[in-house]
């Protein structure tokens, strides 16, 4: 395909990246001519630099020949204009704009996005879909992420092996003899920063993570095999109460009756209006660095604390404080702790200062925005490792070579695992 990215930020840069290794045709707009050189000096692309607001500058970009735009620059409105040019001059098949103003996604407004008034055909919100992520986790404590696939019957787990997990030192292939009831399949491991897909004689080691695809029905059992006990958190506490903090506390009040969910928020006014719009949650006005709101709001009783505020420097003190707060080892142990990064580098101190997981705003934009590349039977599509690696759900069509073949006769790449299929509502784990 010939795609237009808008923006060279490091959303664009990674699309751009990945897209281009997938084999098609990329060209980057920017007006930043260092984001430009950068994209110059890394890439296989086209960068050109430029307002992508211009109808000469998307000429240029060859837009009449384009098949998607994706509008990934840092101003919401810009991206709305963006898509508005490109069907409106060179008609560009699929429109794709980031937008953060929760004004704009209001659902009585919907309809300014049809053909006839603002045509753009997905709409990325990097806050509702962070927030969606981080109620995943929730929802398998023990996990450090939780995907669903198909209708919610398959799952992708993110497990990391603590020393307690029972199946350190045992190879792969002896896993289904040890839990024969198991439909659970290890598609990858990531040991030392590197990824790897494990073949049936590898083990797993501590400290790995792993990826694990299985049967959304025993989610429990699949992690209390792999070492996590832990329960979902009925006490939790939000400090930050942004556009994340806000939609993640909705979400909690509709899917988890018996939590109880508190927000700090130090702004005023966005306190009120939190207070206003959210039925069943709490919410304390002022500083969640400050103690005496901390205890307020008994940070010692919480069982995840989630910090979400705009600051990364915030996040991790509040994760800092999480643990002064403990009053002991276990206490701390029994604490989740969650924190919003935008700075990579800071994922250096997530062991030192004991955050359970650090959540990136922007790899989740490019997970969302990935999915809706993908043309013809793909169903949906997750990233991983910073987006070198995809889990895909895909459906089988009748000319498909793996029709009525064993899997180890498949002739598969060695870099690709068929991790679960689903036929006729039942889940089928490879084995």
């Amino acid at each position: 395909m010939n795609i237009i990215i808008c923006g060279a930020g490091v959303v664009g840069f990674t699309i751009a990246k990945l897209l281009s290794e997938q084999g098609h045709s990329i060209t980057v707009i920017d007006q930043a001519s260092e984001d430009i050189q950068k994209i110059n000096d890394s890439l296989d692309v086209k960068a050109i630099v430029g307002k992508a607001t211009y109808p000469s500058i998307l000429e240029k970009a060859n837009a009449s020949e384009t098949d998607m735009i994706i509008a990934v620059t840092r101003n919401d409105e810009i991206n709305m204009l963006i898509c508005q040019i490109a069907f409106s001059i060179f008609n560009i098949p699929k429109k794709i704009a980031r937008i953060r103003s929760q004004d704009y996604l209001n659902p009585k407004f919907t309809r300014v996005y049809s053909k006839e008034n603002l045509p753009i055909d997905v709409i990325i919100s990097p806050e509702i879909e962070i927030a969606k992520s981080i109620q995943r986790k929730l929802e398998a404590p023990g996990a450090l992420d939780s995907v669903p696939f198909a209708d919610n019957k398959i799952r992708l787990l993110e497990i990391l092996i603590k020393d307690n997990c029972k199946l350190i030192d045992i190879k792969l292939n002896e896993l289904t003899k040890k839990f024969p009831n198991l439909e659970a399949n290890i598609i990858a491991i990531i040991r030392n920063d590197k990824f790897f897909i494990p073949s049936k004689n590898d083990t797993i080691k501590k400290d790995d993570k792993i990826y694990v695809i299985i049967n959304s029905a025993q989610m429990s059992q699949t992690l209390e095999i792999f070492g996590h006990n832990e329960k979902i958190s009925k006490r939790i506490l939000i400090v930050g109460g942004g556009n994340i903090g806000f939609n993640l506390a909705k979400n909690l009040e509709e899917t988890l009756d018996a939590a109880r969910v508190k927000i700090v928020e130090k702004d005023k006014v966005r306190a009120e209006f939190l207070a206003n719009e959210l039925n069943n949650t709490i919410v304390i006005n002022g500083n969640g660095l400050d103690e005496e709101v901390l205890i307020e709001a008994n940070l010692e009783e919480a069982e995840t604390v989630l910090a979400l505020t705009n600051d990364d420097e915030d996040n991790l003190m509040v994760s800092v404080l999480v643990e002064k707060f403990a009053k002991d080892e276990k206490k701390m142990e029994d604490k989740r702790t969650m924190a919003l990064i935008n700075k990579p580098n800071y994922s250096l101190l997530q062991n030192s200062l004991k955050i359970d997981d650090l959540i990136d705003p922007r790899m989740n934009t490019v997970s969302s925005i990935l999915k809706h590349i993908h043309k013809g039977t793909i169903e949906t599509a997750y990233t991983i490792h910073n987006g070198e690696y995809e889990v895909i759900e895909a459906e089988i069509i009748e000319t498909s070579e793996l029709i009525n073949k064993e899997l180890k006769n498949s002739n598969l790449p060695d870099d690709i695992r068929i991790g679960a299929v689903l036929r006729d509502d039942n889940v089928v784990i490879p084995r």
